[in-house]
């Protein structure tokens, strides 16, 4: 038995949206049962059958009401058990409205793809649930997933949760081993589908920002690859343009010194992907030092970089912090708050550093761009005492 029980990472805002959806539901499990007073058993009220959804004749608010209607305390527990699991994160991605609108659909397509496969009445919020899981699979794929297991022994392990929910969750649970009576494994299909593919698609169309270690940016990763290798492999030479007449092997010679610095190198970059993963920023952040002072010229994800310098602002290391913006700037100025980083260089050469021609350069150049009435008005007095 294999039951996931956390995620390595935690929102950076609260999830209003999957809290009140949470909540929402567990009330109206509440709401849908009465005791008989004929039998003193307990049952469904009879409104409750005319929001499931019917696929032999179905209306279309069934399509939406039928997630929020369970039948029974461990269909609601386990439902909404993995919701909040997975949909925390995802709520703090999409943000409030986005979250709430994806997870509708998500319960609207499983709905359309349980009603196309099979003609039994259903009722649960599972459909939006596999959405919500697919959604986590393809925006965050690399974080681990805490599984507890119990066979002969009860233990925990830690399961790359681009693993966990394709094999497991997926493919095992829901194609494998479809054996238990009762369970709609078509709308979980089809929700599952809904939520890779509708994410991908915001991922690939900018609707969304990828973080660089999204399942989109593997994918796109893998295939430059790809292209690579086989423009290689054809005797193409991508850095003239031209094809080689002859393939000839050159085999670089590095001393054990060189040898062990690359080792260093990556093991310090793996060490703070890790740290970045647990949202353990300050040790994130002593980790970078060690590699920056090792090999100034090391350059990290855009999101790293910026959460880096971030920090090192946090804990007044003013110089490392400015060096990290600075090398941000560098190489991702296109980022869309490009502004607000020159605007912290501005800040910190102005106060801390006491450079003021770069002071002023970051700042003049950061007053062009900002929009938000507080961030322009804390530029112009900078630029005022500057001038002063």
């Amino acid at each position: 038995m294999i039951l996931p029980i956390r995620t390595s990472i935690r929102p950076r805002r609260t999830p209003y949206a999957n809290y009140a959806l949470i909540g929402v539901n567990v009330v109206i499990f509440f709401l849908q049962y009465h005791t008989d007073p004929h039998t003193g058993g307990v049952g469904f009220r009879p409104w409750v059958l005319q929001f499931m959804l019917t696929p032999v004749h179905p209306y279309l608010w069934q399509f939406v009401s039928y997630a929020f209607l369970h039948g029974g305390l461990m269909h609601i527990f386990g439902n909404m058990f993995f919701l909040y699991l997975f949909g925390n994160n995802v709520n703090d991605k999409l943000g409030t409205v986005g979250y709430l609108c994806f997870y509708l659909a998500g319960a609207v397509f499983s709905g359309i793809g349980h009603t196309i496969l099979s003609n039994t009445p259903i009722l649960g919020a599972s459909g939006a649930v596999a959405a919500v899981t697919g959604a986590y699979l393809v925006l965050f794929p690399q974080t681990l997933i805490t599984v507890l297991y119990w066979f002969f022994f009860i233990g925990t392990m830690e399961i790359s949760a681009l693993y966990f929910i394709a094999f497991k969750l997926i493919f095992i649970d829901n194609v494998i081993t479809r054996y238990t009576p009762y369970v709609a494994y078509n709308a979980h299909l089809a929700g599952y589908a809904f939520g890779i593919i509708a994410v991908l698609l915001m991922l690939a169309s900018g609707l969304i920002t990828g973080s660089g270690f999204d399942l989109w940016s593997m994918l796109k990763l893998w295939n430059r690859r790809r292209r690579y290798r086989d423009a290689v492999s054809s005797g193409y030479d991508p850095f003239t343009g031209q094809r080689k007449a002859k393939r000839i092997r050159v085999r670089e010679i590095k001393t054990p010194a060189q040898r062990q610095q690359e080792e260093e190198i990556r093991r310090l970059r793996e060490d703070i992907t890790n740290r970045m993963l647990e949202r353990n920023l300050p040790a994130a952040v002593q980790v970078y030092l060690q590699l920056i002072e090792l090999d100034s010229e090391q350059v990290l994800s855009r999101q790293y970089l910026l959460d880096i310098a971030n920090q090192l602002a946090g804990e007044s290391k003013h110089a490392e912090s400015a060096q990290a913006y600075e090398k941000f700037l560098a190489h991702y100025s296109n980022y869309e708050y490009v502004e607000q980083v020159e605007l912290m260089l501005g800040i910190l050469y102005s106060r801390y550093l006491h450079q003021p021609d770069l002071a002023v350069k970051y700042l003049k150049s950061a007053a062009g761009k900002l929009s938000d009435p507080g961030q322009v008005r804390m530029c112009r007095d900078e630029l005022a005492k500057l001038h002063s």
